[in-house]
């Protein structure tokens, strides 16, 4: 396999596991960053940008981004936090403070951090939007504020796949006036330099790949996973939260739709190269090269501080949660037990670690059926552990 970038001294592991995620876990184009300490230390790419040939073999190139799915959630999360350490968003504050119309069909006591720790109790739609009514975020909005929740919120927590984009995309404008997008664009990726949008602009149109469902070999050993039985009922049962939440937009949107791009949903649909998503993660922890820092380290310690642990009533495991991220365990496997961050179902994973002072984005065209673990991610996680331990 033909690989591009350079990787500093003592992250050879991490080239070697990228080699072999092409090789034995079916990548057809990829790329992944790490940088330690503000510095980067790992920028590899490699194969094919589009993962059908829809326009020939073209080469996975430096600045190719990709949709990045759930990994957006933490892009998300973030912009609530900076408006949080700002003084202009209370997280012990009900949601109708800043969204009057939030306040309906038993909702009256959701509070800002319940939105983030997926504890706010509406992760499905009784009606679903259609793409094209997900894509204004007026509907959205009016769609989660009327529904009612499927528990009282507050007191369990479940994965809220598609509704975050619509509660914390309108937190954020109606505290700013801005969309989440323009918040992150003119806030976060700008200062940041990272190359990293919630809704394309038609000028980046060009850099972006065309993404598809790939199979790879089955994974064995430590990759090798099973799902449990309850997992498997409760994605082919129609009428459970775990499917609802899935199909809040239905049908499901075509991510290579230029216009589905441009729309603006921070729960599926930001688009990232794997150095903007390393850099967004290594800012929040950190000064990095070239940029500035987003959060303060108290603000850190808020996002990675567990609100959520336990039976997941979406995802059918146990998951935890801090505000807005996933914490490390066994469903989303990260760095380590310090770690926070967020997958993309199927592929793509951003994560921060305070304690090493690690960064990574991992971005991929070819996605797989994993939700919170994929193997290929799984694998150069390994390959940082490995770097890390040997350079100690």
């Amino acid at each position: 396999m033909d690989v591009s970038g350079a990787v500093a001294e003592g992250f050879e592991p991490v080239r070697e596991a990228f080699v072999r995620n092409f090789e034995m876990l079916g990548d057809r184009g990829a790329a992944v960053t790490v940088y330690r300490d503000g510095h980067k230390v790992v920028d590899l790419w490699g194969g094919t940008r589009d993962v059908d040939g829809a326009a020939g073999d073209a080469p996975w190139e430096q600045g190719t981004a990709q949709i990045v799915r759930s990994a957006t959630k933490g892009v998300a999360a973030a912009a609530l936090l900076l408006l949080h350490q700002r003084g202009r968003l209370d997280l012990d504050a009900p949601v109708g403070t800043y969204w009057p119309q939030y306040k309906a069909a038993g909702k009256e006591r959701t509070l800002v951090r319940h939105l983030l720790a997926h504890r706010a109790g509406v992760p499905v739609l009784d009606r679903p939007l259609t793409p094209a009514e997900a894509a204004d975020p007026d509907l959205g909005a009016a769609a989660v504020a009327a529904q009612a929740p499927a528990w009282e919120p507050g007191t369990d927590h479940g994965y809220h796949a598609q509704t975050y984009s619509w509660l914390t995309g309108e937190l954020v404008r109606r505290v700013t006036g801005r969309t989440v997008g323009e918040w992150v664009a003119d806030e976060m990726a700008g200062p940041v330099g990272a190359d990293l949008w919630l809704g394309l602009p038609r000028t980046q149109h060009a850099r972006v790949g065309r993404v598809g469902q790939v199979d790879g070999p089955a994974p064995t050993g430590a990759l090798k996973t099973r799902p449990k039985p309850a997992v498997t009922a409760a994605y082919a049962d129609p009428a459970s939260l775990t499917r609802r939440a899935f199909a809040a937009i239905t049908p499901l949107p075509d991510e290579n739709d230029p216009a589905y791009r441009a729309a603006v949903l921070p729960a599926s649909n930001g688009i990232a190269t794997a150095d903007g998503l390393a850099r967004f993660y290594a800012s929040l922890i950190g000064e990095v090269e070239g940029g500035t820092r987003l959060l303060r380290p108290e603000t850190v310690e808020l996002a990675r501080g567990e609100q959520s642990s336990g039976p997941d009533r979406v995802l059918v495991v146990n998951t935890r949660f801090g505000l807005g991220y996933m914490l490390h365990g066994p469903a989303s496997p990260l760095l380590s037990p310090t770690s926070f961050g967020h997958p993309g179902r199927g592929g793509a994973l951003g994560l921060a670690d305070p304690e090493s002072g690690i960064a990574l984005g991992y971005v991929t065209n070819g996605f797989r059926t994993s939700v919170t673990a994929d193997p290929r991610a799984q694998a150069l996680l390994r390959a940082v552990r490995t770097a890390l331990a040997a350079g100690r």
